[in-house]
């Protein structure tokens, strides 16, 4: 289907480097699907990456909204949580 096809896609541009374009094809891919775990979880992979916690955050907790038992949303969603307090206290 188009939802799965964007995330693959998504995927193939994030191992690229390309995290833009990877983000794009992940919340395409959401727009598509909003049911569908898996861009929101990949979505937040790149945020992270890119710093940008808050924003990943949100992406983790809603996969754990859908899919209570996705494992690496979960322990990623610690590791933003402890990396942003981490950057909080050496004042970035």
């Amino acid at each position: 289907d188009l939802a799965t096809a964007l995330n693959d896609r998504g995927q193939v541009r994030y191992l690229r480097v390309e995290f833009a374009a990877a983000v794009e094809d992940y919340t395409a891919a959401i727009e598509c699907q909003p049911g569908f775990e898996v861009p929101y979880y990949n979505r937040g992979l790149v945020l992270y990456r890119l710093g940008d916690y808050d924003e990943a955050m949100k992406d983790f907790r809603k996969v754990l909204e859908l899919n209570p038992h996705f494992e690496d949303a979960a322990l990623s969603l610690k590791q933003a949580i402890l990396d942003k307090e981490d950057k909080q206290k050496r004042g970035y």
